[in-house]
């Protein structure tokens, strides 16, 4: 594939999302009003657990092209770092804490078939996938089996932050 980021930037100036996952890239059409109100409640909930000693400043973004070490890259709706990521111009490629992706309509296969089992490969601790059409809450643990929880709930993540999804 030619540059990566010549074609993210292109594709985004049309409208639609670039990810490499496995060799494969997959495009999606934008985030709607309604997704982005849900990422930004999201991010605005998430904070160090009070109750740990965990020393996770519990930095996030929304949307970021992330490199992951065998070439993929994704762009979850929210990431979840302990630090700061070097690269503030440039594709991330700290590793995540964790993942929130919220499922748009007619793309659930990109998050669930495609995006879980990635994460889990990579090694992500902690996966969150919200459905907002069914409030359904997924999360999956250290490549655990997944746990569903009814929308909103509040989690704690191994990192130290907590979250309400």
């Amino acid at each position: 594939m030619r540059n990566f980021e010549q074609h993210s930037r292109e594709l985004d100036e049309a409208g639609y999302r670039l990810e490499w996952v496995n060799g494969l890239a997959v495009v999606e059409a934008s985030p709607v009003m309604r997704h982005q109100q849900i990422i930004f409640r999201i991010e605005s909930s998430i904070r160090p657990d009070t109750l740990g000693d965990a020393p996770c400043q519990c930095i996030h973004a929304a949307d970021v092209n992330i490199r992951f070490p065998d070439g993929s890259r994704k762009r979850p709706d929210i990431a979840i770092w302990c630090r700061e990521p070097d690269e503030q111009d440039t594709e991330v490629t700290l590793l995540p804490e964790a993942v929130v992706e919220i499922i748009s309509k007619d793309y659930a296969a990109k998050d669930l078939v495609i995006g879980v089992p990635f994460y889990q490969r990579i090694g992500i601790p902690d996966i969150i996938v919200l459905d907002p059409e069914t409030n359904t809450v997924r999360h999956w643990r250290n490549g655990g089996n997944e746990t569903s929880y009814p929308s909103p709930v509040t989690l704690d993540l191994q990192c130290g932050c907590t979250i309400t999804v």
